[in-house]
């Protein structure tokens, strides 16, 4: 077996916080019709929480009629419709901005009741400028 997981250590941030992206890709959610007005009200619910909480950053879905491109930056900006091997990016996802990964991974765990899948942490490295 391998070595078990554990957390870096922590980097304090700017005032002590530090932002969490929370999210699933879209086939993760696997819902009936009756089911997803109950859902989408349980997740508002939940970001609702988060803002009035002070935590809440940014969230939303990922736009999946709408493709995506590829602007270049070798200095001319084209424009293609090849993405990056791999890439793919869909589903639902929120930003919060938190003390400790502790409450990072409540807020998952939050989420995901609300949302009946499971949600990927991710933890955004500090950049003062930010």
């Amino acid at each position: 077996m391998g070595e078990p997981l554990h957390a870096p250590e922590p980097v304090v941030h700017h005032r002590g916080m530090t932002k969490y992206l929370i999210s699933f890709p879209s086939e993760a959610m696997s819902l009936t019709e009756a089911e997803y007005p109950i859902v989408a009200a349980d997740a508002r619910a939940v970001i609702e929480q988060a803002k009035l909480a002070g935590v809440y950053v940014f969230g939303g879905g990922i736009n999946e009629q709408v493709q995506p491109v590829l602007v270049d930056g070798d200095g001319d900006g084209t424009v293609s419709s090849d993405i990056y091997p791999g890439s793919q990016i869909k589903g639902g996802f929120t930003v919060l901005e938190l003390p400790t990964r502790e409450d990072a991974l409540e807020w998952a765990r939050k989420i995901a009741v609300a949302c009946r899948c499971a949600q990927e942490l991710r933890e955004f490295m500090y950049d003062p400028a930010s």
